[in-house]
């Protein structure tokens, strides 16, 4: 990503309100929490301020969580605090351009309104035997095309390998929630 893009979001989290709420399931997902595993570990791809991340270290996960942007990185860290789950969260700055950040396979990849094919074998390949896929990403199915959104079919394309659990495509959006086979 471009200085450019990395200032970019700086800004947009710089502009954004601190988040007051109690963190939850991102919206796409709610209808499926019991799926989400209670222990293990997890990967937060492009976490933003941290809601998904500090969510999912409630829920009792360890969780690696990235952005591209230092200045909600630091919100993540500060959401953590706040929530009492800063000890089950790691934090980086990570340009994602240069791929995703190397590591041991998890039990859960969250990858939350972010988009970049380019990323999806890796994705996959850090998941552990039975671990959980959770992807959500803009969509040109029912809605205006966009660069950054995805073609009908993308995540069944990308991950039809996996057993999936529940998916949707439609109002300019599409998520895939899906298990690795044991």
């Amino acid at each position: 990503m471009s200085e450019h893009d990395r200032t970019r979001w700086d800004a947009a989290y710089t502009d954004r309100p601190v988040p007051g709420a109690v963190p939850g399931p991102p919206r796409s997902f709610a209808g499926h929490v019991d799926e989400f595993p209670t222990a293990g570990s997890a990967l937060d791809v492009a976490c933003g301020s941290g809601e998904n991340s500090v969510w999912l270290a409630q829920r009792g996960l360890h969780v690696w969580a990235f952005d591209v942007s230092p200045v909600a990185i630091a919100r993540a860290e500060q959401l953590a605090v706040r929530h009492g789950v800063a000890q089950r969260c790691r934090f980086d700055v990570a340009d994602l351009d240069d791929g995703l950040p190397d590591g041991a396979p998890v039990d859960v990849v969250l990858c939350h309104r972010f988009r970049d094919p380019r990323l999806y074998r890796s994705l996959r390949a850090r998941l552990a035997p039975g671990g959980l896929l959770a992807i959500c990403v803009l969509s040109r199915v029912g809605a205006a095309p966009g660069p950054f959104r995805a073609s009908a079919g993308e995540l069944r394309a990308h991950f039809g390998d996996l057993r999936v659990i529940a998916e949707h495509e439609g109002d300019g959006e599409a998520w895939l929630l899906a298990r690795v086979p044991d």
